[in-house]
């Protein structure tokens, strides 16, 4: 279940030191490691068993205050709904007039991550791998199914592991609760590590604010799942449309006709999409 704090968090001063050794190893200054950050795990020290997450600093003070209500919320809303979430805290680190959002959360083993089981396993396996997604899909939905706030979720297969059969979600940035869409598509902007995405972004709002979309429709996180393992693994396609639209039918009835509508041939990410994924460098490798 999700955790609302890392074991044996580190004091600011620890954590300043690790960012700013790993930034200095990079060449990376700490200030530009964003928002498709690259995390990174400290090789030794009380932190070599954490990942690091440095997102863009925030020169205003109440935003920054209601980017962290809205984690610890969104952290708390998925321990509720039964989804798996390593140990996770949330920082506000302070350097100069500006807050500095980190996220510090227990490492998983790379052998977990989905992407790579996706690329590795046979067709048996990989339906298992689809099958764990489809679960914690299924029972976050049911969960929240209700709630007044807007709530949306993003297991795509970067952003999930697999432990001992079980689906693990480990991308809580940004909180998708209580920020209306054109707010988040806002927050897609502010914390894009490329200065070229943020000025072009500002050209395109409507196209970057429209990426979020799939994350707060339930059929569009069951289609979004299947697109991923067709264009990863496109000589099983046939099986995973098929897979999709049963899971559709057995697990997420409410939804299975939008679904089964949708996966009458192997989804295609959007042209816009995949002009931004270029712009952001989005390679769908996941974070260990």
């Amino acid at each position: 279940m999700a955790e609302a704090k890392a074991e044996g968090g580190a004091g600011e001063d620890e954590l300043w030191r690790v960012i700013d050794a790993d930034a200095a190893r990079r060449g990376v200054a700490a200030a530009r490691l964003g928002y498709f950050c690259v995390p990174f795990r400290p090789a030794d020290g009380p932190l070599a068993d954490r990942v690091i997450k440095v997102y863009r600093s925030l020169g205003d003070r109440a935003a920054a205050a209601r980017l962290s209500a809205a984690h610890a919320a969104y952290l708390a809303l998925l321990a509720g709904a039964g989804v798996r979430v390593p140990a996770t805290e949330f920082r506000l680190l302070s350097r100069g007039p500006a807050l500095v959002p980190v996220i510090v959360q227990a490492a998983l083993p790379d052998t977990s991550m989905m992407r790579h089981g996706m690329q590795r396993e046979d067709l048996a396996g990989t339906l298992r791998l689809m099958d764990a997604a489809g679960d914690v899909i299924a029972r976050f939905w049911a969960a929240v199914a209700g709630r007044p706030e807007r709530i949306g979720f993003h297991p795509s297969i970067r952003n999930l592991a697999v432990v001992d059969g079980e689906a693990v979600f480990f991308d809580t940035f940004p909180p998708l609760i209580g920020y209306s869409r054109a707010e988040m598509g806002r927050l897609l902007l502010t914390f894009s590590d490329r200065r070229l995405m943020r000025m072009v972004g500002a050209l395109f709002r409507g196209t970057v604010t429209a990426i979020q979309d799939e994350w707060y429709s339930p059929a569009g996180t069951v289609t979004g799942l299947v697109g991923s393992a067709c264009r990863l693994r496109p000589e099983h396609t046939g099986a995973y449309l098929d897979w999709g639209r049963r899971f559709a039918r057995e697990r997420m009835p409410a939804h299975a006709a939008e679904i089964v509508a949708d996966l009458d041939r192997p989804p295609r990410l959007p042209g816009y999409w995949m002009a931004m994924r270029r712009a952001l460098g989005l390679q769908g490798q996941p974070y260990t």
